[in-house]
Formats: structure tokens, sequence, C-alpha cells
């Protein structure tokens, strides 16, 4: 299940968890392209709140979802707890210009305030 929600404009945060599969992918798809269809540049927020499960196919579509669309982001902050969805957010940050920050389940508060500030 995803959830998606506004910082600000030109901020989107999503919370996820459940199962992380195609239609968790086109949800998070459509609501991005929403924001950028308002404004050029956004930001993103993620945050894994209790992800069960993953689909290989939907994580290799979301990062190339990013990466595609890298230069329309200007920052992008993911919470979560797995190190090895954090170097999949590392391959995002190698392949774009976005400042990109991953952050503990701890340091959602910082990682909040960080995605909140201008631009």
């Amino acid at each position: 299940m995803i959830s998606n929600f506004s910082f600000s404009d030109t901020t989107v945060g999503f919370l996820i968890e459940g199962t992380f599969n195609k239609k968790t992918v086109d949800n998070f798809i459509e609501a991005i392209n929403e924001k950028l269809a308002q404004f050029e540049t956004i930001n993103l927020y993620i945050e894994d709140t209790g992800i069960e499960s993953f689909s290989l196919p939907a994580l290799v579509e979301e990062l190339s979802f990013k990466i595609k669309h890298g230069n329309r982001f200007n920052k992008v902050a993911l919470v979560c707890d797995r190190q090895w969805l954090k170097r999949c957010g590392d391959l995002y940050d190698f392949f774009t210009d976005s400042e990109f920050q991953n952050f503990s389940s701890e340091e959602r508060i910082q990682a909040m305030s960080w995605i909140a500030q201008y631009p």
C-alpha cells in the first residue's frame, strides 16, 4: 500500500507498506506525474513504513522512472533501515544530478526538515 501527501506545492511524500509491486509503482508514478505536470522540478520524500515484500520488476521500474526523470527532481529523501534499499538509492544518486540523501527511520524528522528546505 502506498500513501502520498504533500509537504508543499513542490514536495510530495510517500509512505510505503505491505507489498511493493507493480500496482504500488503505478500509484507512485501517477502521483509524481501529477506534480510534474504542475511544476518543472519537485522534491520527493519516500519512507519505508513496513514493506513486507518486494517485486524485483517493480523495483527496476521505479528506479528506471526516477533515473529517466532525475533532472526534474531537486531533492530525494529515502527513509528506511534496509541497507540494500539504501544501496539502490545510492545507485539512483550516481545516475542523476538530484540531491539525494538516505536517512534511518530514527532520522525521519531530520529527513522531513531537509526535504522541506528550499529548493
